[in-house]
């Protein structure tokens, strides 16, 4: 399946992607969030598509896509999770993956603007593949991670970096601003996906082609991210891996290259669609 969510900010209804058509879930009548993901929603929604195949209203194309999840408890991200942007960016080959935080009030639609924050001088770009936990995880073996997967999604990891790496303390500085999370457009359940660790993922600025990779070049894959960050944190039904981004970055140029108002950013990843989101400065975007 492959689920969405459209309408207003702080209003969406649900819906489904079938046959590259959107359809209205609302009647459904839960949202995808952490109790539909813990009360085995996919599997419930499922039988209600059945039961309602040819009677759900299509969503217009026009209508505003939100993220694909409600506000997940927490968004957990790997850091230089891909050998050649660890290269680009001048830092060494992690022993063990580097978690940090993206702040739930960062998350956005897919085609929503990416809001430059106030005193900002570096705002990046990084496409990402996002892993959705569908049940409660602790401690879990990796050998059973696949267990605890609802889905899938792209992301863009928006990076605001002097605040990350200039600032003093914790990357969480310059990745949870708000807006700097748009997910989607949609989720897919893993048997949307043939491989998982053998899709393209690419970025453009503008038109121009910055980044273009494979997570065929993950260095710590899907299965173990998910048991090595429940060893630290229960991970909930709806909670977001997002799982690094390859070479590409603004920081990664010489000089330096940074996003700027006006700018396009479009990604995308294989089975996963692709999403557009226009960057606005902080003070354009007020009023």
């Amino acid at each position: 399946m492959k689920l969405i969510r459209f309408g207003e900010p702080g209003k969406e209804k649900t819906g489904v992607i079938i046959n590259d058509v959107k359809y209205d879930t609302s009647a459904f009548g839960s949202d995808y969030d952490e109790n539909f993901f813990e009360n085995d929603g996919l599997n419930r929604l499922k039988a209600f598509l059945n039961e309602n195949e040819g009677k759900l209203n299509v969503v217009s194309d026009s209508v505003r896509l939100g993220a694909p999840i409600s506000r997940p408890s927490k968004i957990v991200c790997i850091g230089l999770n891909y050998a050649d942007h660890a290269k680009e960016t001048n830092a060494a080959l992690p022993s063990e993956p580097i978690l940090f935080m993206k702040a739930s009030t960062s998350f956005a639609g897919p085609n929503d603007d990416i809001i430059i924050p106030k005193n900002s001088e570096k705002t990046d770009w990084e496409v990402e593949l996002s892993v959705v936990i569908g049940k409660k995880a602790s401690y879990v073996e990796e050998a059973e991670a696949d267990q605890y997967i609802a889905g899938y999604a792209l992301h863009n990891d928006v990076s605001e970096r002097a605040f990350q790496l200039e600032r003093n303390g914790t990357w969480d500085k310059g990745k949870g601003c708000d807006t700097f999370a748009p997910t989607g457009p949609f989720l897919a359940t893993p048997d949307e996906i043939d491989d998982v660790n053998n899709l393209r993922l690419w970025l453009k600025v503008n038109g121009e082609m910055m980044q273009d990779g494979t997570t065929a070049n993950l260095i710590f894959k899907i299965p173990f991210l998910v048991s090595y960050v429940s060893q630290f944190m229960t991970l909930l039904p709806g909670d977001i891996i997002s799982t690094g981004t390859p070479a590409g970055v603004g920081l990664g140029f010489t000089p330096p290259v940074f996003l700027k108002h006006g700018d396009v950013v479009e990604l995308g990843i294989d089975g996963l669609g692709v999403s557009k989101q226009t960057v606005k400065a902080y003070e354009a975007s007020r009023g």
